[in-house]
């Protein structure tokens, strides 16, 4: 199994400078070949242009400009360019589906942040030896980076990236490792319901609290924001207290992102040591957060009637602020490296059915926290509800499905 790590990096002054130039090489590299794929659509009759091609004029990229291209990875740069090849890959897909396309755009200095090394070994060096206190990463063009590890690599290390945030440099490993041992069995099963007022309910009764840490943060990130909008857009008039409102506005955002992780870590790990299989809803979280469609006025045209846009907006942004989907993908990670066994069941009706009798009616639930049966008036909180028939499709699936 293939395991991620992220350590911070140390770097000297002189090696932060170049961490950057590098960053801003790549970014360079990236537009270029996007500008390249745009131009030989647009002027020679829908030409595509593919990595393959793009991957050849390095070498004579390298030699043109060897100050800002040439001092860099090969294989990194590589890398910008297939990762250029994805975006244009995801953009021919949503087409394909009818999704909304999103073209690949030019990225900012500030919006390129990461720079991916294929191989250990080939532009790039992670140097941990146990009896070394002291740990470094290298990087073609930069050096010998110092790293604060802080727990141990286990296995071979397969690829390493490099990664800014704010000021903060991160180094982030893959390793190939052997499938752990797995957690002793406790015979416990448990089917859980993700919701908003409380961010989990299971099966047992028990719930885990929202913390809304985005809610939390709101004033001071709204202030933080309102002092950073007071600059001018133009980057020739930026100063150096402009640079110092943005930082702030990042340092609030990586703060509630942190908080959130370390929630989302602690929950699974919790569910993953006490049950053996674990069933959750199967939300399609794009599709709830969507913006809900305008409502033209046949009466007065370019007038739009009321949406309910406002509560939608309000409503996404809970969504956001409870972070299902980096919970889901952590209880998923964590479930495997456990053997435990996770699955998603269709979340239909889930809240309005009676886990007793099993009738089926948008009047069980008469409030957002009640539950009570109209045919044999059962009554209980309706998100434990939810999650009692959450893990009773979940068994039915598994038992039908077996390993």
């Amino acid at each position: 199994m293939i395991r991620a790590y992220k350590f911070l990096m140390r770097p000297t002054v002189r090696q932060a400078q170049a961490l950057g130039e590098m960053l801003a090489d790549h970014c360079s590299l990236y537009n270029g070949a996007l500008q390249e794929r745009r131009d030989a659509y647009q002027h020679a009759s829908k030409t595509s242009v593919r990595y393959g091609q793009q991957s050849a004029q390095l070498k004579e990229i390298r030699a043109f400009d060897p100050e800002h291209q040439g001092r860099w990875s090969f294989s990194s740069q590589q890398a910008t360019l297939r990762r250029l090849d994805r975006a244009f890959q995801a953009f021919f897909r949503r087409i394909e589906s009818g999704e909304a396309p999103g073209y690949p755009r030019f990225r900012g200095v500030n919006w390129f942040d990461t720079v991916d090394f294929p191989k250990d070994g080939d532009g790039c060096r992670w140097d941990s030896t146990p009896h070394d206190p002291v740990t470094r990463v290298r990087f073609q063009g930069v050096g010998h980076v110092k790293v604060n590890q802080h727990r141990a690599v286990v296995g071979k290390v397969k690829t390493v990236s490099v990664k800014r945030e704010g000021r903060k440099w991160f180094v982030v490993l893959t390793a190939e490792q052997e499938q752990p041992k797995p957690l002793p069995t406790t015979g416990s099963v448990v089917g859980i319901d993700l919701g908003i007022a409380n961010f989990l309910a299971d099966s047992g009764g028990g719930f885990v609290e929202n913390p809304r840490y985005g809610r939390r943060t709101a004033a001071k990130l709204e202030a933080a924001q309102q002092a950073l909008s007071r600059f001018p857009r133009r980057k020739a008039n930026r100063t150096n207290n402009h640079q110092r409102a943005v930082e702030k506005v990042t340092q609030l955002h990586g703060k509630v992102r942190r908080q959130r992780l370390d929630h989302a870590h602690k929950t699974a790990l919790d569910l993953v040591r006490e049950y053996d299989f674990i069933a959750h809803e199967d939300l399609k979280i794009r599709n709830m957060s969507k913006a809900p469609t305008p409502n033209p006025d046949p009466g007065t045209p370019g007038s739009f009637l009321p949406n309910g846009a406002a509560a939608k907006a309000g409503l996404n942004r809970s969504i956001a602020d409870a972070g299902w989907g980096v919970f889901l993908a952590i209880l998923n990670a964590k479930a495997e490296s456990a053997g435990r066994e996770v699955i998603a069941v269709d979340p239909r009706n889930t809240s309005r059915q009676c886990p007793e009798c099993g009738h089926t009616a948008k009047e069980n639930r008469p409030t957002q926290e009640n539950f009570h049966c109209q045919a044999c008036g059962y009554h209980a909180h309706a998100d434990t509800v939810g999650a009692l028939n959450v893990l009773r499709a979940g068994l039915v699936r598994r038992n039908a499905n077996p390993a």
